[in-house]
């Protein structure tokens, strides 16, 4: 098996931020729909719902890292 290549770090901070913005864009409006929380410009979350997101959010990077072999931007940009 050949050696590993080292991945770009400019990749790494792309995915990580890519994915936040992804997880909390899609997972805070859909907790806003449950909830109610939609507003003209998108979600507004506060109290339980809000924590509701942060723990998607760490979940999201956990289950990730943990099961999937990567969430979706490390995949997309081949940083794992």
């Amino acid at each position: 098996m050949e050696g590993v290549k080292p991945v770009a770090t400019w990749r790494k901070v792309v995915a990580a931020i890519l994915d936040f913005l992804t997880i909390f864009f899609v997972a805070g409006y859909v907790i806003a729909l449950l909830t109610g929380n939609t507003t003209e410009g998108g979600f507004q979350l506060n109290g339980m719902p809000a924590l509701v997101l942060f723990i998607v959010i760490i979940a999201y990077f956990w289950l990730g890292m943990r099961y999937a072999g990567g969430t979706l931007w490390q995949r997309i940009l081949k940083t794992r």
